[in-house]
């Protein structure tokens, strides 16, 4: 009898656990049995890793009694990764290797049925959460090439990179005889491709006012208007508004991204921006499936999520992000288990006024009645609505002003004045205005006696809730902090209280 452990880890949100993968021989009728909570994925690479030993000309042991369970037993295993652990267990517990060997890495990949080492997801959240592993022995990690690459990019532990099975034999043989597995490096940022400009959009100086605040505060934002007036395009100009993330905001992001194998290389470092279609389940926007994968709002981490045609989405979808939008992350819970994602994304919306989107419209009638006006807008919950902190009107762009050259500021200068209102905020509170709460949200956010009259006599006359309150308090911390102030002053407050757009639902 012999018995082998390799160290490895399974994907279960962003924490990334650790797995033990044992391996034991003994002597009986031939079997090879895989135990430890194992998915149809994992239990397939019996036949992958036999065939790529075999292929790779390395003894499999098929005239014994073969055991391999993946420690803990209760953690939900999945994916291919643990085919390079399970087939080096077996060349240690066999003899080929010296299984003390194993004890300084960890190892994930996927086999081929010629031992090549194919990526695997989740790469990021695996080199993360060694990194963040003290207790654990400073253990190098063996990935394929292409998803070492992506690890390396944490940083703090070291990354190798494999290409074959026997790459890793090689570097594993005892003395002269190994060849030592290349460190993985870090991708080079690709050169940025440049942003659609905000320039392009004619006329809505409105709305262009509403997404620089956005960009400031980190507000969420609804716009509303006629099909054709621009809403889709500020909202794809918006990233280029927002400053560039940083190290960790963007390790964070790609390792979201990663889970869904959805990260790409050349995207590293910048915003995403996610649109998923009206069609979408409350599943697939908040996150779901057993095991849970992370959903549309997760994937926009650090980002920005568009939801275009607001109320066609289906209502359970929609209410779905009410508590994201407040705590900015999703817990997803099944009856064995639970899983937790980030979800701090920047939620643009946009919509038609009415089902036939010329309600209020200069250049075309409004055909619908006010019960369908009131019906189609509310198919909005108030709660959602009172969570969006900015809401603006977006015109249908007169002939004229579509003929005329563009006008308003280009993205980068807008960008320029986002970035020092941040900047701003951030040596103030540490944190961005939406973020402002409680006891911050009071000293950082103050308002004098007459600011305070203004507020308390507009939330009386509109029916405010304490939370629009509190928004309309953050939205002007944005407009002071745009307009250079460090105090709120009556025009601001003025001018955030008219982003409290009031539609038929409220």
């Amino acid at each position: 009898m012999s018995l082998a452990v390799v160290h490895s880890r399974a994907l279960d949100g962003l924490r990334a656990p650790a797995v033990t993968v044992e391996v034991h021989l003994a002597n009986g009728l031939p079997s090879f049995t895989l135990v430890g909570l194992a998915e149809t994925e994992v239990k397939e690479s019996r036949e992958r890793v036999r065939a790529a030993l075999q292929t790779s000309g390395l003894e499999f042991p098929a005239n014994k009694r073969i055991t391999v369970n993946l420690a803990p037993a209760e953690l939900p295993k999945e994916s291919g990764r643990f085919d390079l652990p399970i087939a080096l267990g077996l060349l240690a517990a066999s003899g080929q290797l010296d299984a003390a060997r194993l004890a300084d890495f960890e190892f994930a990949g996927e086999l081929s049925l010629a031992g090549e080492l194919r990526p695997v997801r989740g790469a990021l959240a695996m080199a993360l959460a060694l990194r963040r592993d003290d207790s654990a022995a400073p253990r190098a990690l063996v990935l394929p090439a292409e998803s070492a690459a992506q690890a390396a990019q944490v940083g703090g532990r070291r990354v190798l990179a494999a290409t074959h099975l026997l790459d890793v034999v090689r570097a594993l043989l005892p003395g002269d005889a190994a060849t030592a597995l290349p460190a993985a490096d870090a991708a080079a940022p690709a050169p940025a491709a440049p942003l659609p400009d905000l320039r392009d959009v004619k006329g809505q100086a409105a709305a262009k006012r509403a997404l620089e605040l956005a960009a400031v505060g980190g507000h969420s934002l609804l716009m509303v208007g006629p099909p054709g007036s621009g809403k889709s395009m500020l909202a794809q100009r918006f990233a280029g508004l927002l400053p560039p993330l940083t190290h960790e905001e963007a390790l964070e992001s790609a390792a979201v991204l990663g889970l869904a194998g959805a990260f790409a290389p050349l995207d590293w470092g910048r915003r995403v921006l996610r649109a998923p279609h009206h069609s979408a389940s409350p599943a697939a926007l908040v996150g779901g499936g057993s095991p849970p994968r992370p959903g549309e709002i997760s994937l926009a981490h650090h980002g920005v999520l568009f939801l275009d045609e607001l109320p066609e989405f289906a209502r359970a979808s929609l209410e779905a992000l009410r508590e994201p939008l407040e705590t900015g992350r999703i817990t997803i819970s099944r009856a064995a288990r639970q899983a937790e994602f980030p979800a701090r994304f920047q939620l643009l919306a946009a919509m038609n006024p009415c089902p036939c989107g010329h309600l209020g419209s200069p250049l075309r009638a409004c055909r619908c009645t006010p019960d369908v006006v009131a019906r189609y807008q509310g198919r909005l919950s108030g709660p959602l609505l009172d969570r969006i902190d900015l809401q603006v009107d977006v015109p249908a762009v007169p002939p004229e002003a579509l003929a005329a050259a563009p006008d308003g500021a280009p993205s980068a200068q807008v960008a320029a004045r986002v970035a020092s209102a941040r900047e701003r905020a951030l040596q103030r509170q540490g944190m961005l205005n939406a973020a402002l709460a409680g006891e911050a949200l009071e000293r950082h956010a103050a308002l004098d006696a007459a600011g305070s009259a203004f507020l308390r006599n507009a939330s009386a006359r509109l029916g405010w809730s304490a939370r629009s309150w509190h928004r309309v308090q953050r939205i002007a911390r944005s407009i002071a902090d745009l307009a250079g102030s460090d105090t709120i002053a009556l025009p601001h407050l003025a001018e955030a209280i008219q982003y409290r757009r009031v539609l038929a639902v409220q």
